[in-house]
């Protein structure tokens, strides 16, 4: 179950380590964490899949650290660790790369580094295995010159690169609190706000599904004053309180319900949108489900989920959206489902993209897929904001 007073991964700081075979990726790991996180070997490729561990790092707070096969691997299983390895860059908020003493040739490296910086992606340049090699000089000079910033030279063996690592993190970690909370610019102190939350057959029983978990911690952070209903309970639920709620927030496929239900003056969002603003932008995403109007019998859609549960009775991405999709523009639409990591390459051939709120991905891994999406000139839009520009009230919700 959901813990109130833990982080969810998808809302911490991810730190990705990035290196070529048996540059001591997986030793820094274990020098940061003060685990064995990731086993040690001098056997190259030992890492293949990424390794994710979760931790508190002081000054930090809540991170994941991310142990990645390196991106030197050869052959056909090579080929398929260095995909897991892009596939995690894409997660990385903050990428540490590593530079070995003990090796000649630094071609592969300075690529990652241009690809990183190019990605606007904060970099830390790690000189490693300084236990072996005396002279790093050299190195330091080449890393300044050709990427411009200064290098970390550390030996996971020293007691001090913890510390030198998780300092130079720090300095150039991205502004994080600007996007943590989900509801900062639509609510106050002492806001009573109504959380309609329907009991998902998806949800496990007795347990509410993340969003909504995520919404109440970041409401009682703001101290709100929460009331939380199921559908059918909203109008005994206002009969209740003294004065009508400043802000509703319902599941998305409530939204027309909950609309009509809702009092003059109460703002009105939902789960899922309010993520867009958290994971994605928000705004590009309202642009893009204008496209809805515009689709023909003969479009292409592609529907997008975060999770890889079994679909269900009633499942919003691969029932409940297609149905609306195909009630407005013709039963002969084509609609394509996938879920998790499964997101195509090529995206020029659909109309549209259709993302759930993403609530299992951090930002950077949404964004990435938005930036692909954009790179491809095919519009991206959000579960929430697509049913609510298919029920007509897209321009009536809080974005």
């Amino acid at each position: 179950m959901a813990n109130l007073n833990s982080a969810p991964r998808s809302l911490r700081l991810h730190i990705g380590l990035f290196g070529t075979r048996n540059s001591g990726k997986s030793s820094l790991i274990n020098s940061l964490t003060k685990h064995s996180t990731s086993v040690v070997s001098p056997i190259a490729g030992t890492t293949t899949d990424p390794v994710y561990k979760s931790i508190e790092l002081y000054g930090l707070g809540p991170c994941v650290i991310i142990d990645t096969a390196g991106f030197d691997d050869e052959g056909e299983l090579g080929e398929l660790r260095v995909k897991k390895t892009n596939d995690a860059f894409k997660r990385t908020d903050v990428a540490l790369l590593l530079f070995p003493l003990d090796k000649k040739d630094f071609s592969k490296e300075f690529v990652w580094a241009k690809k990183i910086q190019d990605s606007k992606k904060p970099l830390v340049a790690i000189i490693s295995k300084a236990d072996l090699v005396e002279d790093s000089s050299f190195l330091e000079k080449k890393i300044k010159d050709e990427l411009k910033v200064s290098s970390l030279v550390v030996s996971a063996f020293d007691e001090k690169t913890q510390h030198k690592v998780r300092e130079a993190i720090i300095r150039v970690q991205p502004d994080r609190d600007a996007r943590l909370s989900i509801v900062d610019t639509l609510v106050e102190k002492d806001d009573i706000v109504m959380l309609v939350m329907p009991q998902q057959i998806n949800a496990p029983q007795g347990r509410l599904i993340l969003p909504q978990v995520q919404t109440t911690r970041d409401l009682l952070d703001h101290h709100c004053i929460i009331i939380s209903v199921s559908s059918d309970e909203i109008d005994n639920a206002l009969l209740a309180l003294k004065k009508e709620p400043k802000l509703i927030i319902t599941d998305s496929q409530c939204f027309p319900l909950v609309y009509s239900k809702k009092p003059k003056g109460s703002k009105l969002t939902s789960f899922s949108v309010l993520l867009a603003g958290v994971k994605g932008d928000v705004e590009e995403f309202a642009k893009a489900a204008s496209i809805i109007d515009r689709l023909t019998p003969s479009s292409k859609v592609l529907i997008a989920e975060a999770c890889t549960h079994a679909p269900l009775t009633e499942d919003i991405g691969r029932i409940q959206i297609p149905r609306l999709l195909r009630d407005k523009i013709g039963d002969s639409l084509q609609i394509d489902v996938v879920s998790g990591t499964d997101f195509p390459e090529d995206l020029s051939g659909y109309d549209l993209i259709i993302h759930c709120g993403g609530c299992m991905f951090n930002r950077s891994y949404m964004m990435s897929r938005l930036n692909e999406a954009k790179s491809q000139n095919t519009p991206m839009t959000n579960y929430g904001i697509t049913i609510a520009q298919l029920s007509g009230i897209l321009a009536m919700i809080e974005l």
